[in-house]
């Protein structure tokens, strides 16, 4: 299964939500680089209503054909809007080709300390998909029960999802996982990663799990909230 990915650059990405809970949307700089030297530059960290910050992610789609404008990109705008649902302040889609592109992309993302970089794209078995071998070369450990869960939500629609190479992992304090191509396996992550994502990045950053027999339950839940988009 070879990797699809999507759109070049947009001349607008979301940017988190409002106090009002609308998606914001942030248009990038037009002279700033980002992490890679040609994306928006990373948004600021600012304080959320429950959190201490908006977490910061950030969009990578791997694709040699999207990279040179030979089809509009799909994938990275679904994640870019999926992750703005769920609160992120986000950065991207940042496309780029297949290969060694990606992973400069992800340790520029490490470095600009961004708590989640999500990839679609070059996760299957074709010569050319590498996002995983990269993805391997940059994280610290592993957390494969992520990517088995995505492979399992869409294996249920598309027996082929389980072609899919796709890791998950942690480097520094960032969470990076990789997403297919094609639309429909950006959508299965995401179902995934709307029960945990905002779970998991709270455990990187020492969060305590909530407990249903400990009696400060409800202020802990309180203090992690999690919406849903």
């Amino acid at each position: 299964m070879s990797a699809r990915a999507g759109e070049g650059p947009q001349n607008a990405v979301p940017g988190g939500v409002s106090d009002a809970g609308e998606p914001v949307v942030r248009k990038p700089s037009a002279t700033g680089p980002g992490p890679s030297g040609t994306g928006p530059e990373p948004s600021a960290t600012r304080p959320g209503p429950t959190r201490r910050r908006t977490y910061r992610a950030l969009v990578v789609t791997a694709s040699n054909r999207a990279a040179a404008g030979v089809y509009a990109d799909t994938g990275g705008p679904i994640l870019a809007e999926g992750l703005a649902a769920l609160g992120f302040s986000v950065d991207g889609p940042e496309v780029v080709p297949d290969g060694e592109p990606v992973e400069r992309a992800l340790r520029a993302g490490v470095a600009a300390a961004y708590d989640v970089i999500l990839t679609t794209g070059g996760t299957g078995i074709s010569p050319t998909d590498r996002t995983a071998d990269v993805t391997r070369r940059v994280i610290d450990y592993e957390i494969p029960g992520i990517p088995e869960a995505i492979r399992a939500e869409g294996a249920v629609k598309v027996p082929t999802a389980a072609l899919s190479r796709g890791l998950a992992g942690v480097a520094g304090r960032t969470l990076i996982v990789n997403l297919p191509g094609s639309t429909g396996g950006v959508r299965d992550g995401l179902a995934v990663l709307d029960r945990l994502l905002v779970h998991a990045v709270d455990q990187i950053h020492g969060g305590d799990h909530p407990r249903t027999d400990h009696p400060r339950t409800d202020q802990l839940r309180t203090d992690h909230p999690r919406t849903s988009g």
